[in-house]
């Protein structure tokens, strides 16, 4: 889908936050699920001139769709999609995504679960989903820990303080891990591509899994 033409103004100008809503379908084919999602976007309130949409066909997928509408909303605005699953590959990318919203005062709704973040049952259902992606973050911890360690072995350590450390990191490797390209991730995460490049290497991460592997060798 096209780029939203809508124009945003400044805040301080009165124009009120929106709603913006997030398709995604498996392939091109799958004409009738992007039809019950519209239409259900729709119902909820979305104005069809902010809806953004994805079509991922094969191994490769970008979510160009995504991008444009995360770099779309903005303080106040809620994100809403059909059902989680059309957001977030997998439970770390969601919550990758979803903390990148918080984090810039975005709210996001999924209406099939009914989880909206600005009501409190919606933000306690959210902490459910934290503390179940608690032990994927520590095999994530894990795993840079142990890239860490091959590195300092290999001398790569040392120098100026690495950029991006701690939560981000692990948020950052889970939104990867889940599938999300790296120029999302700078996008969503605010990082320059240079920046991060340096720290995947840093770490040893080179894909879902692949972190630890010289460890094994």
């Amino acid at each position: 889908m096209s780029p939203c033409t809508t124009i945003r103004k400044p805040i301080f100008d009165g124009y009120p936050p929106m709603l913006v809503g997030y398709m995604r379908v498996s392939s091109d084919s799958d004409r009738q699920s992007t039809d019950l999602q519209r239409d259900a976007l729709l119902a909820a309130g979305v104005d069809a001139r902010h809806l953004f949409e994805d079509r991922a066909s094969g191994a490769k997928d970008d979510r160009a769709g995504l991008a444009r509408a995360l770099e779309f909303v903005r303080s106040g605005d809620v994100l809403v999609v059909w059902k989680l699953d059309r957001l977030g590959r997998s439970l770390s990318h969601l919550l990758g995504i979803v903390t990148s919203l918080k984090d810039n005062k975005v709210a996001f709704r999924s209406l099939t679960e009914n989880l909206d973040t600005t009501t409190p049952s919606g933000e306690f259902l959210f902490q459910v989903f934290g503390a179940l992606a608690q032990y994927e973050r520590a095999l994530i911890q894990e795993r840079v820990v142990a890239g860490l360690t091959a590195a300092r072995k290999r001398g790569r350590i040392g120098g100026r303080p690495p950029a991006i450390v701690g939560e981000k990191l692990d948020a950052i490797v889970a939104a990867l891990d889940g599938g999300m390209s790296k120029a999302a991730v700078c996008r969503n995460f605010s990082v320059k591509r240079t920046t991060l490049i340096e720290t995947l290497a840093r770490v040893g991460w080179r894909g879902a899994g692949k972190a630890a592997d010289e460890q094994q060798e």
